[in-house]
């Protein structure tokens, strides 16, 4: 197949709204299957209630919980520590053959935050990064969260951006391990976006970091 066609190619997916371990399947799946002559998949997602675990979340008082406050506790093989995912908030997963497009996992999450920042500016809202902290924030508060994993150089997983949702929740947890952090949405700036509108824009943004062709494709 042309290489150049694969790089210039991305299948954006949206899946609705799914149980976790639903997508994860999926995700896992698709990841050990694909081979050199597989396109890279980018997903959009809404998850019912629940926290995840990241490798590096280590808490002893949560080290065997199942649950906290009724909402499912999950331990996953990305990175980074705790974070809730809910319906009203857009999770985009990259699944990306970085070898293929030249890039380093740092490339690749600085692409995801540039993404956010760009996207929430199209919207008249100023974000920002924070070099030891990954994700996005506004008014020191976070807004999106990242957590990736990399097998033979492809990746797993990606990003959570509060838009419309119940933020509640974040309140049982220290968000990504961080006592200080504080969450917020769109919502809190922008009442009319809705989880479409930003959807639109992050896949045109996206488009333009990878210098793809825009190809939608259904679940």
């Amino acid at each position: 197949m042309n290489d150049f066609l694969q790089n210039k190619i991305i299948f954006f997916r949206n899946l609705g709204i799914e149980n976790w371990s639903t997508t994860f399947k999926k995700m896992h799946d698709f990841t050990i299957l694909r081979n050199v002559y597989t396109f890279d998949e980018i997903w959009f997602v809404e998850h019912y209630p629940i926290f995840t675990q990241g490798q590096s979340y280590n808490n002893e008082k949560e080290k065997n919980l199942i649950h906290i406050n009724n909402i499912p506790l999950i331990k996953t093989n990305r990175g980074g520590k705790i974070t809730y995912h809910g319906p009203g908030q857009q999770i985009v997963y990259f699944l990306i053959d970085l070898k293929r497009r030249h890039l380093t996992i740092r490339q690749l999450i600085n692409i995801m935050e540039k993404t956010i920042v760009t996207a929430l500016e199209k919207l008249y809202i100023k974000a920002y990064t924070k070099k030891q902290s990954p994700g996005v924030y506004i008014n020191k508060k976070k807004i999106c969260s990242l957590g990736l994993r990399v097998k033979k150089n492809f990746t797993l997983h990606g990003l959570a951006i509060n838009v419309n949702m119940d933020l509640t929740p974040f309140n049982y947890i220290y968000p990504c391990g961080d006592i200080n952090i504080k969450m917020t949405q769109i919502k809190d700036f922008n009442k009319e976006i809705k989880l479409e509108d930003l959807k639109i824009i992050l896949i045109k943004t996206l488009s333009e970091f990878f210098q793809v062709f825009m190809i939608k494709k259904g679940k």
